[in-house]
């Protein structure tokens, strides 16, 4: 058992896969047209990094439900958590690639941690191994 998909509500595709793939590095898996389930156009759009196994459904808001709840999935809590072996480069290349962090990073018992927004408007933590300690 694996959990294989999670699902981020956007405004539109597009931008949506720009910042995934462009900005983050996130592979794009699929790009599909689909139904909703009364019958209108959408499409499946499934983002993931590179070697991962659970990927992200980039879902189109539909409604006006769905539109409140753009930026908002985690209630304004982090909610996703973004592993990375090279903490500074990761860091340096989606700062450079325009990602809007929110906190300095910091190092934390668990390693170092700065919190960025995706496109939505979403809390991240970008996550990497503790900070070598220095003798």
């Amino acid at each position: 058992m694996h959990l294989e998909l999670i699902a981020i509500i956007v405004e539109e595709y597009d931008p949506a896969i720009e910042f995934f793939v462009g900005a983050l590095g996130f592979d794009l898996v699929e790009d599909s047209p689909a139904r909703t389930n009364d019958g209108r156009p959408k499409r499946w759009v499934v983002v993931r990094p590179p070697g991962a196994t659970t990927a992200i459904l980039l879902a189109r808001a539909d409604g006006d439900r769905q539109h409140r709840a753009i930026g908002e999935q985690a209630a304004g809590r982090v909610g996703f958590f973004l592993r990375v072996t090279d903490f500074a480069e990761a860091y340096r290349s989606m700062r450079d690639a325009g990602v809007k962090f929110v906190t300095d990073p910091r190092t934390e018992p668990y390693g170092q941690v700065a919190v960025f927004l995706d496109i939505s408007g979403n809390r991240w933590d970008l996550l990497g191994p503790p900070a070598p300690e220095i003798l």
